[in-house]
């Protein structure tokens, strides 16, 4: 029996890249979104984490490549640009300097108003994002996930501290830079009330040093601890009326989210029946900052929900539904 050959990403294309809108300044604005095919995380141990499998050992003209792949319909109506790999932008390793320098200076060009630019702390420098900042207007953005750090380190694995978080916000703000920062709502072997619990002390304790709250809904990706958690039956992912309840209650910083997977079996869902309307509304709420965009929303699984968020920590680690 012939072994099928197994597909070798192509280090010349990104692995994806589309349009959608943006906050710029309180107004919606048009985006582009790029995902850079790189080496990938050189930290890599994040329990829920599966885009390593992404990755392709790009050089730096390889990932100008990709860059201008995904840039040959960027127009005049697209005002942000959103830069993600699958590890860290300012990862040397990842995207040389070169090629970064390269990639802004284009966009600059091009009069884009903001870069949103993703990296975990450790590569966060004055020298980076200096020099970034002296070519665009950069958005730095990194997962912070939780302001727990029992949480952060033993269920995520992400490998730093809330203190090292509030270091680089340090660093980006005094380099006249703004930070968005990434919450995950329902890491693995949280309850689902103590998941909702986390986002709302998390947001309280990250506004401080942050522009922007990103609210990340956990997906379960192929080949992950959270993966094979979720395939025991020991895992579900969140209720989409969790995040709701989240939005609804972090009014003193602007918030977004944008349920990925939203209604299939490994993304966030309900029942099946509400999930669409529910996911509509959350994406609305992300340009509009208006919590009553919620309002009219009902469904019979709601109170299910409900008594999940008031029953799940008694059932020693079962999920309910």
């Amino acid at each position: 029996m012939k072994m099928k050959k197994k597909h070798k990403p192509d280090p010349t294309r990104p692995v994806t890249f589309w349009k959608s809108t943006d906050l710029l300044d309180g107004e919606v604005a048009e985006s582009l979104t790029i995902i850079l095919r790189t080496r990938g995380c050189r930290w890599n141990r994040c329990t829920m984490c599966g885009f390593a499998a992404e990755g392709a050992p790009a050089t730096g003209e390889q990932l100008v490549a990709q860059f201008k792949v995904a840039t040959r319909d960027l127009g005049p109506q697209d005002r942000v640009v959103k830069i993600y790999t699958s590890g860290s932008f300012f990862d040397p390793l990842e995207v040389p300097a070169e090629a970064r320098r390269a990639i802004l200076d284009d966009l600059a060009n091009r009069n884009i108003e903001k870069v949103i630019l993703e990296s975990r702390p450790e590569y966060i420098t004055s020298e980076v994002v200096s020099d970034c900042a002296s070519r665009v207007r950069v958005e730095v953005a990194t997962g912070l996930e939780t302001s727990n750090d029992q949480i952060r380190e033993h269920l995520i694995r992400k490998g730093f501290t809330f203190q090292d978080f509030k270091a680089v916000s340090e660093i980006v703000h005094k380099c006249g830079c703004t930070m968005k920062t990434y919450l995950l709502l329902k890491p693995p072997h949280l309850s689902e009330g103590v998941a909702i619990s986390d986002m709302l002390q998390s947001a309280k304790d990250a506004a401080p040093y942050s522009d922007v709250l990103s609210l990340n809904l956990c997906n379960v990706q192929k080949g992950t601890y959270l993966e094979k958690m979720w395939q025991r039956g020991d895992y579900r992912p969140p209720w989409l009326w969790s995040a709701i309840e989240v939005l609804r209650n972090v009014t003193s910083i602007p918030i977004i989210c944008d349920p990925v997977a939203a209604g299939s079996k490994r993304g966030p869902h309900n029942c099946g029946i509400c999930d669409g309307d529910i996911a509509k509304a959350i994406r609305e709420h992300a340009t509009t900052q208006d919590p009553n965009v919620f309002e009219d929303l009902d469904c019979g699984c709601k109170a299910a929900w409900e008594k999940v968020v008031e029953l799940e920590d008694l059932a020693f680690g079962a999920p309910l539904f």
